[in-house]
């Protein structure tokens, strides 16, 4: 289900696999990013279940779990595997389904904001709370954060977060296995 679209918001870095799973997003700026973690089945990486996920082709009598989220319809902006490569599912101008129930206080409205879809993108990364990210990833996040900051101007590195810290209930992820420290060392030495 692989296609090239001639949109703006289609990361020349990334593969792009269309996801149905996406709307318009109403009149909002882009001012936030959320770094998730994924891995399917849980603790595995590679294979095509991710992008089966987003593009609601999972097979459910491949694993057990897949029974248990094959009626999910989510995806996020961009995925970036193990080996660095990067999956495009949803244009970043347009809205991904992948905050859930969340909530984030925006310092710069100073409110409690929910429906935080309609203003951020999602990343996600192969991988889960334990498992170090490789180098290739914070490279490929790194490049994407640039590209996605120079096209949306409300977007800083002081508005890049995690799941785990707008749905500290229901997510962990990236987890503690995600360095921020190390992330934000690479992404300040790329924009100065």
């Amino acid at each position: 289900m692989e296609d090239k679209q001639p949109l703006s918001g289609w990361w020349s870095g990334a593969r792009q696999v269309v996801s149905p799973n996406c709307d318009a997003r109403p009149d909002e700026e882009v001012s936030l990013l959320l770094i998730h973690a994924i891995s399917l089945p849980p603790g595995e990486f590679g294979g095509g279940a991710i992008e089966a996920l987003f593009t609601n082709q999972l097979t459910v009598g491949e694993h057990p779990f897949f029974a248990e989220i094959a009626h999910l319809r989510v995806s996020a902006h961009l995925l970036i595997r193990r080996d660095g490569e990067c999956v495009q599912f949803v244009d970043t101008d347009h809205r991904a389904w992948h905050a859930g129930r969340s909530g984030w206080w925006d310092a710069r409205q100073l409110n409690w904001r929910t429906a935080l879809n309609d203003f951020s993108v999602g990343i996600e990364l192969e991988g889960d709370d334990v498992t170090p990210y490789s180098k290739a990833q914070y490279n490929a996040l790194t490049e994407a954060v640039v590209w996605l900051m120079a096209r949306y101007p409300q977007l800083n590195a002081d508005r890049i977060t995690s799941h785990a810290h707008v749905a500290p209930l229901r997510k962990t992820d990236p987890g503690p296995a995600f360095d921020w420290v190390y992330f934000r060392q690479r992404l300040s030495s790329r924009l100065e």
